[in-house]
């Protein structure tokens, strides 16, 4: 009896101890670090991870979840992008700020690889853009076209114009009945107008 109440004594304690080790694993599992690799253009930029500062170029570890990484400098279009970190997996970020003023672009001629690898970026990121818009915005694989007393184009949206992946529909009327063939040719696509953000210009 005394024999029988020892084993089922350390089958508990065996039993408390997988659980415990077991429990640990799954939330130190859940809340797993991953690692933040940046490269920023200009290399001296101010980073900042979350709002706090951080090293322009180099890794720093993340939590899972999301995070905003904010950068900026004197001469140069500020840039803010959201990551979000999974379960440990690596994550690799491109800060690359664009010249808005005489004193980024003289940066730019002191740094010409720099200049360069950041313009590639930035033909990459727009193309990026488009496709999204495309995908978002049908109507804009019509685009530019020419009917009976209207063109149709597209411009930076009149009702979310910080929104690089907001369009405005810009139609451009040429006579009386420019607004009307517009319209019919809209919905004749399967559009509806309401749904569209549309300017007219004359």
């Amino acid at each position: 009896m005394e024999e029988n109440r020892r084993v089922w004594l350390l089958g508990a304690v065996v039993i408390g101890v997988v659980v415990v080790l077991l429990g640990g694993y799954l939330v130190f599992r859940g809340g797993a670090e991953s690692k933040l690799t940046v490269k920023s253009i200009p290399n001296d930029l101010t980073l900042t991870l979350d709002g706090k500062p951080i090293k322009a170029n180099g890794d720093v570890k993340v939590r899972a979840g999301e995070h905003t990484l904010t950068a900026t400098r004197d001469g140069f279009q500020s840039y803010t992008e959201t990551v979000t970190a999974k379960g440990g997996d690596p994550l690799f970020v491109k800060m690359y700020l664009f010249s808005n003023d005489p004193a980024g672009r003289a940066w730019e001629q002191d740094n010409p690889d720099q200049a360069l690898e950041a313009e590639a970026e930035a033909g990459r990121r727009y193309d990026e853009i488009q496709k999204r818009l495309r995908s978002k915005y049908p109507i804009l694989l019509e685009l530019p076209y020419i009917g009976p007393g209207f063109k149709a184009t597209y411009t930076d949206s009149k009702s979310d114009p910080d929104n690089p992946e907001a369009i405005s529909l810009k139609i451009q009327l040429f006579d009386s009945e420019g607004k009307t063939k517009a319209l019919e040719w809209i919905e004749g696509h399967g559009y509806d107008p309401a749904t569209l953000d549309i300017i007219y210009t004359r």
